[in-house]
């Protein structure tokens, strides 16, 4: 049996190493292979950037009390299922579809042969056959995935505190309408794309709307009840495990070398594994940043911190993955991680309330990443006459490509902050934003979805500890003797 399994996997390697071969042979077939390589690629990336909502999941209800881990776990499958129908019926046309320089105007629920033209015109990619070809589905899935992610970021500043309902209205709004306007301007071959602006795979254009949009949502919303006292300095309040939180962590790790890898929207004659070694090279450089930089801030070797700077890193690297050297994506990682924690004692100076450390991980970073892109951008990555992209400052460019960048950082701040501030207020004073101070002291498990993540820690369940037993269990583990301690 072992010999004839041999035979067949090896009859099948010949076949499989053979099949260009063979593709050659026929006409077209060699494009058809390439084709399907470069769909299978972007297919798989999607994947891994979908499985980065796991991510935010730990990392969410890692940073979150016990009361509140359902909540996380509610809101983010409702996140996905929001953006996949949005990003269906009008988020994707407008993003990507033909129409002017602010914003698509064809291809509504994934029809490409309508009125306004047969094909959805890209920035980078055009599905009338040119370029790489790849089925409009595979591309559709791709960046539906990409807005889920920005619309999760949206909400880890406001967790805790949040009513379900909003979440759904304002995604249908972000997802449906403002996330895809910024993205045309650039992805979709928008004004921003036709004056040279570079962002790769979506530091400003996913991450910085997601954090933008997460900072009017806490400014509207308040803090939480009790971080802040009377004398206005912050307290903090604890998530409830450091393991879930970095496990999340190194979920969107694995996760972004979908996101960045895969944004080269080809596997044929692309070189992705450079864009994969500068990936992981920032976000490596983003721990050690982050590391110091909560030394310098916190006096102590903070754990989130070192998490959350392996997202800035990423963050960061995100817009010039493809355009910089690896020892600039250490810096570039470096840089985001080192002024996260600076960023996070600045917010609660200030008294926002941000739980994960959204805004200085996906905003402040996002912002640094796009912005470098002008710094170290090479020339051999960068330059495109026709479009007028330049080298960056460092690598003999002048200025000309960090002004693109820095006005592009600044249109996308005015447009989806000023979006996104108005949706939250119209939010407030309709539906509500807020629960009640007695929903949230009792935990949104519970008053917003009717049963605790952790129940056997809040209630009594059939099977589990009673009440007394558990209590008298639990004293008596704390009673026990360390290893470090002497006999009794």
């Amino acid at each position: 049996m072992r010999k004839r399994s041999l035979r067949v996997l090896g009859a099948a390697s010949l076949l499989f190493l053979g099949m260009p071969g063979l593709a050659a042979a026929q006409d077209g077939s060699l494009i058809e292979t390439d084709v399907a390589v470069n769909s299978l690629w972007i297919i798989l990336g999607a994947i891994l950037v979908l499985f980065m909502q796991a991510g935010f999941l730990l990392l969410e209800t890692g940073l979150s009390r016990m009361k509140n881990a359902g909540a996380v776990a509610g809101k983010i499958i409702i996140n996905l299922a929001i953006t996949f129908l949005m990003f269906w019926a009008t988020g994707f046309a407008i993003g990507f579809g033909n129409g002017d320089n602010f914003m698509g105007s064809a291809g509504w629920f994934l029809s490409t042969g309508d009125a306004a033209g047969d094909s959805l015109s890209l920035g980078l990619l055009d599905f009338t056959g040119a370029d790489y070809g790849v089925p409009v589905e595979a591309f559709f899935f791709f960046q539906a995935v990409f807005a889920a992610v920005s619309l999760a970021i949206v909400y880890g500043t406001m967790l805790d505190r949040t009513k379900f309902i909003s979440y759904i209205v304002f995604g249908i709004v972000f997802v449906g309408l403002i996330y895809p306007i910024v993205a045309h301007w650039t992805w979709g071959g928008g004004w921003l794309y036709q004056d040279g602006f570079l962002d790769f795979a979506g530091s400003s254009i996913v991450h910085l709307q997601g954090a933008l949009a997460a900072l009017t949502g806490t400014l509207v919303l308040g803090a939480r009840l009790g971080k802040f006292g009377k004398d206005g300095k912050p307290r903090p309040i604890p998530g409830h495990s450091i393991p879930l939180f970095m496990l999340g962590v190194i979920i969107l790790w694995f996760g972004w070398m979908g996101f960045n890898g895969a944004s080269s929207l080809a596997a044929v004659g692309a070189n992705f594994a450079d864009i994969l070694v500068n990936t992981n090279l920032a976000a490596a450089g983003g721990v050690i940043g982050a590391t110091i930089g909560a030394l310098i801030m916190f006096r102590t070797l903070d754990v989130s911190q070192m998490g959350n700077g392996a997202i800035a890193g990423l963050v960061a690297i995100t817009a010039a993955c493809a355009f910089v050297d690896p020892w600039a994506s250490v810096l570039i990682g470096f840089v985001a991680g080192l002024i996260a924690p600076m960023i996070v004692v600045g917010l609660d100076k200030m008294r926002i309330d941000d739980p994960i450390g959204a805004i200085p991980v996906h905003g402040i970073a996002g912002i640094w990443g796009t912005l470098a892109v002008g710094l170290f951008g090479t020339a051999a990555r960068t330059v495109d006459s026709d479009l007028g992209v330049s080298a960056g400052l460092f690598y003999g460019g002048g200025g000309e490509q960090l002004w693109v960048q820095f006005y592009g950082v600044m249109a996308t701040i005015g447009f989806t902050g000023a979006a996104t501030l108005i949706l939250w207020l119209i939010i407030k004073y309709t539906v509500g934003l807020r629960v009640s101070e007695e929903q949230e002291l009792a935990g949104l498990d519970i008053s917003e979805h009717g049963m605790y993540g952790y129940p056997e820690q809040f209630i009594e369940v059939p099977g589990a500890f009673p009440e007394s037993t558990r209590h008298s269990v639990g004293m008596t583990m704390l009673s026990r003797p360390t290893s470090n301690s002497e006999p009794e």
